[in-house]
């Protein structure tokens, strides 16, 4: 069956996701901000809720119409084939965003969506009442310049939920963040990768997870499961593909440390839920530790990508700033290494590179907004090599 699917993404990787689907061999239809439509089957939506490492979720669309009254809303809603998706028994929950269109009242918006789609499986089933002990269906109502999108959500918890972090540490970056500043470091297996300041390990995990192969997905549950909508053998399938995919031979060299000997245990042990316990070194260092170790002269041609603290807090800025003149001095003394860095401080170049980086690029690790520096190290002489 033809489905429609929209992987969402959190601001400024939009692009990155895009790669992701294509990569799975889905072709994109539209890109807005935050959304990546594409054409894919039943497959297409296990393949993307197990694969897609950047994206936040991955929802259903099952329709667009336009509205500017609340009839127009109530029979574009009335108008959808729901009954293809929920049984009588579905626990469906409608959501509602309005965004610059003449239906601003999301509560209105809401109930006139809710009762449209009632009537419609009232009339279908034959029944007047919906005992919603069934499986969840989240629906999405999306009102945007008086276009309405509709949608259900797939994936249930998002999927930075990939499970193996059961312990974290303090201010933890999310999964699906983490392996997008990987992906934008275009890094290789064969090639060093070191977070310095890795806290509970997720950036060192998520690219360890990419170097062999690991489904993001291959440890949880989706909501889409519950569904009858997808065959349980096409879940099946696709999990025991992503399990022959995983490659235990890759060449993965990755370092991670911390000053924190608890941070340490904590990735450590996230590390080893995840299946990579065995291809990351964890140390406890300060970053000038790992600054004069041999580790890092040994190296010519490593890659740092690393979330260090920003100094948000009332008393931290003062030993922030210290840590990116450390930075900045470790790119001054090891040429050929590579930075990869998000941080909410505006004066990271100033400060630590007395430059501007080769590429920024805004995102968001949750409510902050921060940027992410991209400092490319030198290449060897007569050689190329992408960043």
């Amino acid at each position: 069956m033809k489905l429609e699917l929209i992987a969402t993404a959190s601001f400024g990787l939009e692009a990155v996701v895009r790669r992701e689907v294509e990569a799975l061999g889905f072709p994109v239809t539209e890109r807005e901000d935050g959304r990546i439509t594409y054409v894919t089957n039943e497959s297409g939506l296990v393949r993307s809720n197990l694969w897609l490492r950047c994206a936040d979720r991955v929802l259903l669309k099952l329709g667009a119409f336009d509205a500017q009254t609340f009839e127009e809303l109530f029979q574009g809603v009335r108008g959808l084939p729901w009954e293809t998706l929920i049984p009588p028994d579905g626990h469906f929950v409608m959501n509602c965003s309005s965004v610059r269109s003449k239906l601003s009242s999301v509560p209105a918006c809401q109930s006139v969506a809710e009762k449209a789609l009632v009537e419609r499986l009232r009339d279908v089933y034959g029944i007047d009442r919906f005992a919603k002990s069934g499986a969840k269906y989240n629906i999405l109502l999306r009102i945007l310049k008086d276009r309405v999108s509709v949608a259900v959500d797939t994936s249930g918890p998002g999927l930075h939920k990939r499970g193996y972090r059961t312990r974290q540490g303090e201010a933890p970056i999310k999964e699906t963040l983490a392996a997008a500043l990987v992906s934008l470091s275009f890094w290789q297996p064969g090639r060093l990768l070191a977070d310095p300041l890795a806290g509970s390990g997720t950036i060192p995990i998520e690219a360890a997870m990419m170097a062999r192969g690991i489904a993001p997905g291959l440890g949880r549950k989706f909501a889409a499961e519950a569904w009858s909508f997808v065959p349980p053998e096409i879940w099946k399938r696709e999990r025991a593909a992503a399990y022959k995919s995983i490659d235990l031979a890759a060449d993965v060299r990755i370092l991670a440390s911390d000053r924190d000997e608890a941070a340490v245990d904590v990735a450590r042990e996230n590390a080893e839920n995840a299946g990579v316990g065995d291809c990351i070194t964890f140390t406890r260092k300060t970053f000038a530790e790992f600054a004069a170790s041999g580790e890092a002269s040994e190296n010519p041609r490593g890659i740092l990508v690393t979330n260090p603290p920003y100094g948000e807090r009332l008393g931290e800025l003062p030993e922030a700033e210290a840590l990116y003149k450390e930075i900045g001095a470790f790119l001054t003394a090891h040429r050929g290494w590579s930075l990869f860095l998000i941080t909410t401080y505006k004066d990271f170049e100033k400060l630590a590179l007395g430059r501007p980086a080769d590429r920024r690029r805004k995102l968001y690790n949750g409510r902050l907004e921060t940027t992410f520096y991209q400092v490319h190290g030198e290449k060897p002489k007569g050689k190329g090599d992408r960043k």
